[in-house]
Parts: C-alpha cells; sequence; structure tokens
C-alpha cells in the first residue's frame, strides 16, 4: 500500500513539472509575442506619423503653387481660389486628426483628386495667359498702327491749317499808297489839305485797296487809328467788339468790294486839344486785321 501510494505521489509531482514547463513556454511565448506585438505597433505608428508629415508636406506644396498662380496670373478664375481654400482645410484637417489606416488612405484620395483638379485648373490659367499675351501683342500692333495714324493725320491736320492760314492771309485786304493829312471841310463840302494844325479840323486817311481774286468780294468795315504825337487817339474813340477782344478806333467806314482797285477816304474828327505839332501815326484794319502803317506831320 505505501509502494502504491507513493506512485501516485511521484507521477503527481511529474504531471505539475510537466505542466509548470508548459505553462512557462506559454509564457515565455506571451512575452515574446506581446514584445514583438509592441515593437510592430511601434513601428506602424512610425510609419503612419510619416506618412502624415508627407502628406502635410504635399498639401503645403500645393498651396504654394496655388499661391504662386494666384500672384502671377492676373487672369484668375474663382475656381482656383476655392480649391486652394479647400487644400487648406484639408491640411488643417490633417493636423488635427490622429494619423491611422483609414485618414491617411482618405487623405491620400483626396490629395489624388485636389493634384488632378490643380493640373486642370493651371492648363487653363496657361491657355487663358497665352490668348492674353496673344490679344496684348494684337493690341500693341494695333496701338503702334494707331498712333502712326494719328500722327499722319495730325500731320495732314497742321498741314492742312497751314494751308488754311495762307489761304486766310492771302484773301485778306491789302493796301498801298497809304498817306494822312490834315484837311479843312468847308461849308460847301470841299475838302483842302492844310498842314497847320491851328486851321485843321479833321484828319483824313487815304489808301488803294489792291485787287485780290481770293478774297470775297462784298461789304467790308474798315477801320482806322490815328495817334497824335503824344500817343493819345485822335478821333471819335469807337469801340468796336472783335472776337479778340474790344478795339477803339478814330474813325469807321464800310465799303463795298469787288476784288478790284478801290480808292478809299476816311476821315477821323480831330479836336482842336488833340491837335499838336508833329509826327502822328495812322493805321488801317480791315475787321481785326492790321492791313497798313503810315506816318504823316503837322506845323
Amino acid at each position: 500500500m505505501v509502494t502504491e501510494e507513493s506512485n501516485k505521489n511521484k507521477d503527481s509531482n511529474k504531471a505539475l513539472k510537466i505542466l509548470a514547463g508548459v505553462l512557462a513556454v506559454a509564457l515565455i511565448a506571451l512575452a515574446i509575442y506581446t514584445i514583438s506585438f509592441y515593437n510592430e505597433e511601434k513601428e506602424n505608428q512610425q510609419i503612419l506619423q510619416t506618412e502624415k508629415a508627407s502628406i502635410e508636406n504635399e498639401l503645403n506644396d500645393l498651396i504654394i503653387k496655388y499661391d504662386d498662380a494666384i500672384e502671377e496670373n492676373e487672369v484668375l478664375d474663382q475656381n482656383m481660389i476655392e480649391a486652394r481654400e479647400r487644400i487648406t482645410r484639408l491640411l488643417d484637417s490633417v493636423k488635427d486628426n490622429e494619423a491611422n489606416i483609414a485618414l491617411i488612405a482618405r487623405f491620400r484620395r483626396e490629395i489624388g483628386n485636389l493634384r488632378a483638379e490643380k493640373d486642370r485648373l493651371f492648363r487653363v490659367v496657361d491657355s487663358l495667359s497665352a490668348q492674353n499675351q496673344l490679344l496684348a501683342t494684337s493690341l500693341d500692333s494695333t496701338s503702334t498702327q494707331l498712333e502712326e495714324r494719328t500722327r499722319i493725320s495730325d500731320s495732314l491736320q497742321e498741314t492742312n491749317q497751314s494751308l488754311a492760314n495762307k489761304v486766310n492771309r492771302a484773301s485778306r485786304l491789302q493796301i498801298t499808297s497809304l498817306r494822312g493829312e490834315g484837311v479843312i471841310v468847308r461849308n460847301s463840302g470841299k475838302i483842302v489839305e492844310n498842314d497847320r494844325t491851328r486851321r485843321v479840323d479833321q484828319i483824313r486817311v487815304c489808301f488803294t485797296i489792291s485787287g485780290n481774286d481770293l478774297a470775297e468780294p462784298g461789304e467790308k468795315d474798315l477801320y482806322v487809328q490815328v495817334y497824335n504825337p503824344e500817343n493819345e487817339l485822335v478821333g471819335d474813340k469807337i469801340a468796336v467788339q472783335h472776337q479778340g477782344g474790344v478795339m477803339v478806333y478814330s474813325a469807321t467806314s464800310k465799303v463795298f468790294y469787288e476784288n478790284e482797285e478801290l480808292d478809299v477816304c476816311i476821315l477821323a474828327n480831330a479836336s482842336e486839344d488833340k491837335l499838336l505839332e508833329g509826327s502822328y501815326k495812322v493805321y488801317v484794319y480791315s475787321g481785326p486785321y492790321l492791313i497798313g502803317t503810315s506816318n504823316f506831320s503837322l506845323r
């Protein structure tokens, strides 16, 4: 009986040793697996973080490209600005979320879509830029042609104006044989020349209008200014409004001109206090234009 009980105890101890060995092996295996799983998980997390950083860099690169394109291109599509804003929002989302396989996969898909959209938009912008450059070149050419035509037109206008001025000057009345003299007007109407100031009562200005086929025929307004030795106006001081302002004359007369020579005499009243010994100046005008000057003397 003692021997049988002893054998049973031996078998039980042996079984316990085997079980303890199995448990020890299991614990060792579990420890190895745990360590391996931890290392693998840590490695996977590092890969995810690296992938997340790579995504952030790619998004930043896309934003820079959009910024450069928006700054350089005058012709902008609203789609480019909206695309840049979507990239910025996605970058903020990447930064705010912990990296995991599902998020990384989604972010990668969105980056792929954004890159495809960027390529399409940039092709559109390049096309518009090329069209604008072509248009600018065309406008430059048109502007150059317009400037040349304007220059020619200005030159022709100056030439025409010069010709018009010459024709205008040539068409004005011209006079010869201009002379001024003191006269006495008799009661009978007879006019007697006199160069003594004490006896003169009027100044007579006589001249001949030359024939001129370029002048317009018809009634002409003629004006005379007579200045005494003290440069005082002698006569009735007739004020006439011209385009350039008011002129004051000694006397005025109307004549009918038919493009042929015409002798004209105009009388200017002379008050006694204006008649002085010395040299007098005479100016004759056709309208506002001076057409002759002369001098005469009174004793």
